[in-house]
């Protein structure tokens, strides 16, 4: 999966629709997760902190794959992953493939673990295209350049409409 096709906004939708149907939902960064659940722990509260969660129908993770997590991290948000299997849903937004996993979740055998939690029940989305963000600059970019591409009689246009505007200001 590639950054910005419209991951994060289909996983909204789907939890605004499920929001509208009655269901609780819960969105979030997936690093804002794993620091509460780090500090529930450090309190000795992780399992109340996760029978809180549990009170969602769905919980949102969004950019799983962005920042490299250490043992830690790693072991709170597997046991996310595992007490919501299958009992409550869990949708995660994700730039690697499956393959790449083994930077979230450090140890081997987690990393296994915690896919083949996710994957058991899923429904994968894989959304892989040109990103709307790269393009939307591109297209940005290429109307600039339209905009200030001149021609030589243009500029001796201009040159000559600014001699008179000095011409008429002194």
């Amino acid at each position: 999966m590639t950054a910005s096709t419209g991951k994060t906004h289909v996983l909204c939708a789907i939890g605004h629709a499920l929001v509208e149907a009655g269901r609780r939902v819960l969105y979030t960064s997936t690093t804002d997760m794993v620091q509460k659940l780090q500090a529930a722990r450090r309190d000795l509260a992780l399992e109340a902190a996760l029978a809180k969660l549990d009170k969602f129908d769905l919980i949102i993770l969004d950019d799983i794959t962005y920042a490299q997590k250490d043992q830690a991290e790693s072991s709170v948000l597997f046991e996310l992953i595992a007490r919501r299997y299958e009992t409550r849903s869990l949708a995660i937004a994700a730039n690697q493939p499956f393959s790449a996993w083994d930077k979230i979740f450090p140890d081997q055998a987690v990393t296994v673990a915690a896919i083949d939690r996710l994957v058991h029940h899923a429904t994968i989305l894989e959304m892989n295209g040109d990103s709307y963000r790269r393009r939307a600059a591109a297209g940005r970019r290429s109307a600039n350049l339209d905009a200030g591409a001149t021609t030589s009689s243009d500029n001796l246009e201009a040159k000559t409409t600014d001699n008179i505007m000095e011409d008429t200001t002194t």
